[in-house]
């Protein structure tokens, strides 16, 4: 979308620049289209992740310059880390309120609210996501929810490959 109104407002700029001169209106327009175009023009935030065998979409994401595996988790609403991850991730445990009723694959628990500065995975890179923190022993795995996904522009499942885009 806002690649379409940056196209449409370089248009009408040329246009007005070369108003009366239809030689320079076809020049600034064929820049736009090669502009356009040309897939270099501007940096594709993307990554693909593969199918592992269990089914499931895992990965390998930084939470705040930490390199720390994830399951990609559609029905989380929330990204969710383990007091382990958190722990290793610097985060501040020791000011955090086990406040929100959680239910895990485990059963249920109680989990803390927090905001991730930063993170990343691949080419993307999202700040100040929303998180979960889970007590010890509560959970195996660190999930990648919805707090995160619904920032990117597209996340699509095709032949046993995840592809997740974010804006430009």
């Amino acid at each position: 979308m806002i690649r379409i109104l940056l196209v449409f407002i370089l248009s009408v700029i040329a246009a007005v620049v070369a108003y009366g001169d239809p030689q320079r209106i076809a020049a600034a327009t064929s820049l736009v289209s090669s502009l356009i175009r040309n897939p270099h023009t501007a940096a594709i935030r993307a990554v693909e992740i593969p199918r592992g065998n269990g089914g499931e979409f895992a990965l390998r994401a930084q939470i705040n310059g930490v390199a720390t595996p994830m399951v990609i988790d559609t029905g989380a609403t929330s990204v969710v880390l383990t007091y382990e991850t958190a722990k290793a991730a610097g985060l501040p445990l020791e000011l955090l309120s086990y406040d929100v009723d959680v239910e895990t694959a485990g059963g249920k628990t109680r989990a803390a609210r927090l905001t991730l500065d930063r993170l990343a995975i691949g080419k993307l890179v999202e700040r100040s996501v929303p998180a979960l923190i889970v007590p010890r022993g509560q959970m195996r795995a660190n999930l990648l929810g919805m707090s995160f996904l619904d920032r990117l522009e597209s996340w699509e499942v095709r032949q046993d490959k995840l592809m997740l885009r974010g804006y430009p």
